[in-house]
């Protein structure tokens, strides 16, 4: 279609005929843009939207009755761990927890960790095929693992040089970006130079700087402000993940915490962020339970550690002054340990209770045996909300690709989109369904840098959900996580039914997507 015909269709010509392989009547299409959502026909042929509007068209396409639905640009989320949690593996690597949410495209390799080798990466996923899209971002963490182990010291010459090389590597073969996990180790054990001197490197690729931080408690701000310098001394975009205040210690400060983005932002530092709408977070328990020091050197070296006679009250200490901020371990809940499943889903104060030990007791028999994830339950619905009217913050989910199990992961990977868009929108009328529509294409896109997702318009990718308004809700509960979100009725990815009148198809109809020239 020219580009005359283009301007036609969207005057709302009804004489241009269209040449379409479906064609959706009478949604209310919201376009990802804020404004408000407007009747009309949308038509795909073959992975692109070919018109939207009013338009005559040409041949059979098949036609979607769209009357009463709503129909938007497919979902992009910016922060999963996707290829942490099996993707490339053939039970997972449909994403259904994801399609079901209307999500047709993830961002992979955040809070630095997730895989070093891009290429291969994307190349596996090509190879494999997969349900959503998928962007991958270089991830530091991973990568100062590959040069320099669990060292708690800087990088010398050396090996800063040969961290750049990997980073530049992972730009070349289509990373968007470079994202850092600073509560985790080995990234815990960087100071901010090492990170401006990989941001630089990023910064040449026309990349972003994405930042799960140091401290979402107590150190918040000065977390917010770390990240914003490496943004101005590295010269490209800062993104934060999962802005939260996620203590009892820092609830109020999210108004302190978006004072300081917005100040930033008003002296034109490019800063945006990212939030699920819940009130836990979820993580490994050692993240939360021990500082960084104690977690340095190779797995056997931790638990050589956690063994010793002589070390073992110095492991309690810690263990006791980090969980007595989250009353002793009754907010935790433990997701996955493998070696107690019976624990899943209890507390750690309940766990305590029942084996007749110390919350620091269970702590290290769980370390001891291979470690556990856990939901904390710490957050304020009053910062929660706050955050999510910033129009800076897009919605993604933390989650991963899941699929039920006995585990009790957070029930993010399951509900997030239609959690915001549903409960927070519809709802509670929290922020207006633009807004919220918004915040989960058309803002993720321009964050990333996608030129052509994230709206439906002629000539964009056909990555469209079609919802019900009254039904697309989050079902799943921190205490049964394993339920699909309903209420997407139809779902292009590129083009192809991902799900098709409420049904998931067998199609893998997912691409990976490189980052500028790469191939």
């Amino acid at each position: 279609m020219n580009c005359f015909a283009v301007l036609i269709v969207l005057l709302g010509s009804p004489d241009v005929p269209v040449q379409a392989d479906f064609v959706i009547r009478g949604a209310t299409v919201f376009d990802g843009s804020d404004n408000p959502g407007r009747i009309a026909d949308v038509a795909v042929q073959g992975d692109r939207i070919a018109a939207v509007g009013a338009f005559a068209v040409a041949g059979t396409p098949r036609v979607i009755d769209g009357t009463g639905l709503i129909l938007a640009p497919g979902f992009i989320d910016l922060h999963t761990h996707c290829d942490n949690t099996g993707i490339t593996t053939p039970e997972r690597r449909a994403l259904l927890n994801y399609l079901t949410q209307g999500v047709t495209t993830v961002v992979t390799g955040n809070c630095g960790s997730g895989p070093v080798d891009t290429g291969e990466y994307l190349k596996k996923l090509d190879e494999g095929r997969v349900g959503c899209n998928v962007l991958h971002l270089a991830p530091h963490n991973s990568i100062r693992e590959k040069v320099l182990g669990n060292a708690d010291r800087p990088p010398t010459a050396d090996e800063l040089s040969a961290m750049k090389q990997l980073v530049d590597k992972a730009m070349r073969e289509g990373a968007w970006g470079l994202s850092s996990g600073l509560e985790y180790t080995p990234g815990a054990y960087s100071k901010t130079d090492e990170l401006i001197a990989l941001a630089g490197v990023v910064a040449g690729h026309g990349g972003l700087y994405a930042t799960h931080m140091r401290d979402e408690e107590a150190g918040l701000l000065g977390s917010i402000e770390e990240a914003l310098t490496i943004g101005q001394q590295a010269g490209l975009p800062v993104h934060i993940s999962h802005l939260k205040a996620g203590a009892k210690s820092v609830w109020g400060k999210s108004g302190d915490a978006v004072g300081l983005i917005r100040q930033a932002r008003n002296r034109g530092q490019r800063v945006t962020a990212d939030q699920y709408p819940y009130l836990g977070w979820s993580t490994g328990l050692a993240a939360v339970a021990l500082p960084p020091h104690l977690r340095r050197g190779t797995e056997a070296e931790y638990l050589a550690r956690l063994s010793d006679p002589q070390q073992e009250p110095l492991y309690r200490q810690a263990i006791g002054d980090a969980i007595a901020k989250y009353d002793a371990g009754t907010t935790f809940l433990i997701a996955r340990y493998k070696a107690r499943p019976d624990w899943q889903g209890k507390t750690l104060g309940t766990i305590a209770l029942r084996e007749k030990k110390s919350p620091v007791d269970i702590v290290l028999e769980i370390e001891r045996n291979g470690g556990a994830s856990v939901v904390g339950l710490t957050m304020n619905e009053e910062d929660v909300r706050l955050i999510m009217k910033e129009p800076y913050v897009a919605t993604a989910s933390d989650g991963g690709a899941v699929v039920p199990s006995e585990q009790v992961p957070h029930p993010r990977s399951y509900g997030t989109f239609p959690r915001k868009i549903g409960r927070y929108s519809l709802d509670d009328k929290i922020v207006p369904l633009a807004r919220a529509i918004h915040s989960a294409t058309g803002l993720p896109a321009d964050i990333i840098g996608l030129k052509d997702r994230g709206a439906i318009k002629p000539g964009y990718m056909a990555d469209i959900v079609v919802f019900d308004a009254k039904s697309y809700r989050d079902l799943a509960t921190f205490d049964k996580p394993h339920q699909y979100s309903p209420g997407v009725r139809y779902l292009f990815v590129n083009g192809v039914l991902a799900i098709d009148a409420g049904e998931r198809t067998t199609a893998l109809p997912g691409r990976a997507i490189r980052h500028g020239n790469a191939r």
